[in-house]
């Protein structure tokens, strides 16, 4: 990657966590000290600046890989519960940025398209593992593959666990391991571990 286009991004990541996903490509320019034009050579739209910021912080921390590594543990409910422990961990490091972008979503086009882009591919693991749940036996019955994955993404979600830490006051660690138990028993049907 570029350094202009590095610093762009590290750019656009601080004033959308300072200012919320709202911030103007202007304001990114100037901030980087650029051209409104040669940041747009870089990022055509501002839907798709949000989208590279969301997707540079998820590969700077290495976390697709750190999922599918999770979701390939040979036994599926303990790959399932690493699964997690990977996504709840990351969870704290992509609040900041997150809230802002679902905070907005719903009046930004930009913000939702950096949102949905990133829940999208974090839904698809919890699909994955659901119906590696499915097939060795261990997905509740009644359940659908696509009902647990929904089920899990939903309880495990930024909302979620923006409430237990922040609202609540629960500790990250606290949070990620009663979640990784709830959300594990709800789909399996078993007891928490």
């Amino acid at each position: 990657m570029s350094s202009t286009r590095s610093r762009i991004l590290e750019t656009a990541q601080r004033l959308v966590t300072e200012q919320g996903p709202q911030v103007s490509m202007a304001e990114v320019a100037r901030a980087a000290g650029i051209s409104r034009q040669a940041l747009y050579l870089h990022f055509g739209s501002r839907a798709s600046l949000l989208v590279a910021v969301v997707r540079n912080m998820d590969a700077r921390s290495g976390i697709r890989s750190r999922c599918e590594e999770a979701l390939t543990g040979q036994e599926p409910v303990e790959a399932f519960r690493a699964f997690l422990r990977v996504w709840l961990g990351y969870a704290a490091t992509i609040h900041p940025v997150a809230s802002v972008l679902l905070a907005s979503r719903r009046d930004d086009p930009d913000a939702a398209a950096a949102w949905n882009d990133r829940m999208g591919e974090l839904h698809e693991g919890f699909l994955t593992a659901a119906r590696r749940l499915r097939v060795a036996g261990r997905l509740r019955p009644g359940l659908t593959p696509d009902l647990a994955a929904d089920l899990a993404w939903a309880m495990t979600s930024i909302p979620v666990w923006e409430q237990l830490t922040t609202d609540r006051g629960r500790s990250a660690a606290d949070v990620e391991e009663h979640l990784v138990g709830a959300v594990t028993a709800a789909l399996t049907g078993g007891p928490p571990a």
